[in-house]
């Protein structure tokens, strides 16, 4: 009877796994094979595989100083606001998963509430804060709004991850003499790489593809990510569309190498604590 019940659910999972991968890898793949084709191939033929594989491109893209310093920009930029967001996150879940304080619960609803509120919806006061600490164009400007815009999801994840260790191993921890503080750096961040890597590569991926943030904060084109930069490769190939999708391609890269490195980390990072014993 199990076996009955059990195959038509797998039959079904299966099958919604298989929509959900058409859906997401097709527009890659139709993204990645454009920038081999030529300008009148791609208008007439755009999901279909090049008929001669034109790596010029590529090429013209991978030999331009600013797509370097666009992905240099990029790669400054998401590194700083995940080490931002790990370290200011770790250490608020690990307060709210291992002590007990005055207004824990209302204070953790309110970073909760920061999962209402888009980047867009915040862009004027962002603009005039940073314009006060005196942080317009540059690159720390951008790192610190979307570090604080990762907080909340960050916040949650981290916590649900602390609040599965054993309260035992705490105890062994400070009846040894060791401090709050050893106990989260000694103890609890080595156990913690699972959610770690969950939650920079979130951030990571977040803060790569950034637009809004960066247009409303950079000036200067020599500082900008490569969603603005994309920008100024249209302004000069006009509508050389398979220029556009290489460069699409050639930056998407670093977001799905990191998540295939991190993909195991970010599977037990997620599920923890989803099963209770």
């Amino acid at each position: 009877m199990n076996d009955t019940v059990r195959d038509p659910f797998v039959i079904f999972k299966y099958v919604i796994l298989g929509i959900v991968a058409f859906v997401v890898l097709v527009p890659l793949l139709a993204t990645a094979l454009g920038g081999f084709k030529s300008l009148p191939e791609l208008q007439t033929n755009a999901f279909g595989l090049p008929q001669t594989w034109d790596t010029t491109a590529y090429r013209n893209i991978l030999t331009t100083p600013r797509f370097w310093l666009y992905l240099w920009n990029s790669l400054v930029i998401s590194v700083s606001a995940v080490i931002a967001t790990i370290v200011l996150a770790s250490m608020c879940a690990f307060a709210f998963a291992f002590t007990k304080f005055r207004g824990q619960k209302t204070l953790l609803n309110y970073f909760t509430l920061g999962l209402m509120f888009p980047a867009a919806t915040a862009a004027l006061p962002i603009f005039i804060n940073i314009r006060d600490l005196g942080l317009l164009d540059t690159h720390l400007g951008v790192v610190l709004p979307n570090a604080a815009f990762g907080l909340a999801m960050s916040i949650i994840l981290f916590r649900r991850f602390f609040k599965e260790i054993p309260d035992e191993l705490r105890e062994a921890a400070l009846v040894d003499g060791a401090s709050y503080f050893h106990f989260f750096v000694k103890i609890i961040l080595p156990l913690s790489r699972p959610i770690i890597a969950t939650v920079a590569t979130i951030q990571f991926v977040h803060t790569w593809n950034s637009y809004i943030l960066p247009l409303v904060l950079l000036n200067s084109e020599t500082k900008y990510p490569w969603p603005l930069g994309i920008m100024q490769f249209q302004g000069e190939y006009l509508q050389e569309w398979n220029v556009i999708l290489a460069f699409i391609t050639l930056t998407l890269l670093p977001t799905i190498i990191v998540f295939l490195l991190c993909q195991k980390h970010i599977v037990s990072g997620l599920t923890s604590g989803s099963v209770k014993g």
